[in-house]
């Protein structure tokens, strides 16, 4: 068959659902090819939009996401979103047309060595340059991209390569099976817990995508020890369990807040570096660490852990209770670490849960939201201060139900990544959570949603700046530069795509609002202006001690 065939029935053996991207020049015969199979292609409006659709596709589901552009402009419009995808250990594959390889070798027309420029941001980046090749350059993109950890890969494809024939047909698809711990291992860990006073979790994203919450709760319901998350872990622990202490990562405060200042024993669970690096919540280098991952950890400093117990982190989690309670004739008994972080939360938000203030306060918009929202909505949430607040207080009681980008963390994910989560679970409600600024960057992308019948709702916080770039000019200049901009009337901009426009007047309108919006079957957009002075009050807060700020 056609190579191009032979590339989309590989493509249908490892089980793809969407393809997001722009039809071009140069990816012509995947395209047609595509017409007579079951793997939908959703055109977007821009290639960014399609790798941060793809980026999130494949970390809500698991199973790579895939975005698709033509060569040179198309393809270099990839690198954002696959590059936040490799670094959020996200699974994507990224495939994009070439020019035919009769003229790469001299200079032509939008040519771009893609394998060079996408080798720094993937796991793997590669051209295929035989048809008969194609079943193992697909087989083991899409291995590589789902091995763990989970990450981008890339694939070039010379259009004149794409006309070929070959008689090869797509390879089996395998699984990949972690093994775990050896039992001395196991029974090593659980002499350092047993012997430590303070001891504390750190759960990061692996822990997610491992599928590791039950495990992690079963855990620490027996042994009664207190967990904080990273910002791509909330909702690994019901935040309703009173062993969560709450999200950590946003500054060195954390250090004393989150427990780590008196913990003596910090037990690692999925922890990606990426996510709250080491010298924060480790600077003087005195903790006690166990590594529980599907890999061995990165080399730093202030991350030299005791034990490490690599694989199947479920099966880990399971084994090292196990070896615990042989040791023990009683469950530890309730922690003497001081809850800070979840008290300082649980008060602000209470604190700040009927304000009338206007523009509404960070802390108001976040209560409303989750008001609105059932426990397995989900929520994409954008690059800015907006961000910060997120990740500090909006409740998760389920994993991968607030969406965060923190180790790329690349401004406009949130609109193409909503879409992406409603393509994935059609029956759940999403917002994408946004700032004025990232909304802007891929806002194109609302015409996707309409046109693929993916209703979402967009809640703009407006400020018209730069917001998160403003707080830290002030904190380290005392003065602004260059950061302030106009934006048109959302509720108009909104309308003209055929969607529906919302602007907040009054505190009192945005809780409504969100609840009609989440009813229809349309994507809405939500202009709802925010005060950012209490970005300081975010950081004494929760960054400090600072007990009379919620008594």
């Amino acid at each position: 068959m056609k190579a191009a065939n032979l590339f989309v029935k590989c493509l249908e053996n490892e089980n793809v659902e969407f393809i997001f991207g722009i039809p071009g020049e140069e990816n012509l015969d995947i395209i047609d090819a595509l017409l007579d199979s079951d793997i939908k292609f959703i055109t977007t409006r821009h290639e960014q939009g399609a790798a941060f659709m793809a980026d999130v596709y494949g970390r809500l589901t698991g199973k790579p996401g895939v975005c698709m552009s033509t060569l040179g402009p198309g393809a270099t419009n990839l690198v954002t979103g696959v590059a936040d995808a490799n670094m959020d250990n996200a699974p994507l594959v990224a495939i994009a047309g070439q020019a035919a390889t009769s003229r790469l070798h001299k200079e032509s027309h939008q040519v771009v060595d893609l394998v060079s420029m996408f080798k720094p941001v993937t796991k793997y980046a590669t051209q295929i340059l035989e048809p008969d090749t194609v079943p193992e350059v697909i087989r083991k993109a899409f291995k590589l991209a789902e091995a763990e950890k989970p990450g981008a890969t890339f694939i070039d494809i010379p259009e004149n390569i794409m006309e070929l024939y070959s008689d090869e047909t797509p390879l089996p698809v395998s699984t990949n099976r972690l093994t775990f711990a050896e039992k001395s291992l196991l029974r090593q860990a659980a002499e350092l817990v047993n012997n430590a006073k303070f001891p504390l979790i750190l759960a990061g994203n692996g822990a997610v995508r491992s599928r590791a919450s039950k495990h992690i709760l079963e855990f620490i319901d027996t042994h009664k020890i207190p967990v904080v998350n990273t910002f791509m872990a909330k909702g690994v622990i019901p935040f309703s369990n009173e062993m969560t202490m709450g999200t950590a990562g946003l500054q060195k405060g954390d250090y004393e807040n989150s427990g780590f200042a008196k913990a003596d024993l910090v037990i690692c669970v999925g922890f990606d570096m990426v996510e709250y690096h080491p010298h924060l919540w480790n600077p003087g280098r005195k903790h006690t660490i166990i590594h529980i991952d599907t890999k061995k950890s990165e080399v730093d400093k202030n991350y030299i852990p005791d034990i490490e117990l690599i694989g199947n982190i479920g099966r880990n989690l399971v084994g090292l209770g196990e070896a615990l309670s042989d040791l023990i004739d009683i469950p530890i008994k309730t922690t003497q670490i001081d809850f800070l972080l979840r008290k300082a939360t649980i008060n602000e938000m209470n604190r700040c849960r009927n304000s009338a203030v206007w523009p509404m306060l960070p802390q108001k918009i976040i209560w409303d939201l989750r008001t609105a929202m059932k426990s397995a909505d989900i929520a994409i949430c954008d690059v800015g201060s907006h961000k910060m607040w997120m990740a500090r207080m909006f409740r998760c009681d389920k994993p991968n139900t607030c969406i965060i980008s923190n180790g790329f963390a690349g401004m406009g994910v949130a609109v193409p990544g909503a879409v992406a989560a409603k393509l994935a679970y059609p029956e759940r409600s999403v917002v994408a959570v946004t700032g004025d600024a990232g909304f802007m960057m891929n806002s194109q992308e609302i015409e996707t949603a309409l046109r693929s019948n993916t209703p979402i709702v967009i809640l703009i916080w407006n400020d018209c700046q730069y917001g998160l770039i403003e707080w830290k000019q002030q904190r380290r200049f005392g003065r602004t530069a260059y950061i302030d901009f106009n934006n048109p009337d959302f509720v108009q901009y909104a309308q003209s795509f055929g969607a529906t426009g919302i602007r907040i007047a009054s505190a009192d309108q945005l809780l409504p609002a969100l609840e009609k919006a989440l009813s229809e079957p349309t994507v809405t957009i939500i202009d709802c202006p925010v005060d950012y002075s209490q970005n300081d009050r975010l950081t004494a807060l929760l960054g400090n001690v600072l007990s009379e700020l919620y008594d």
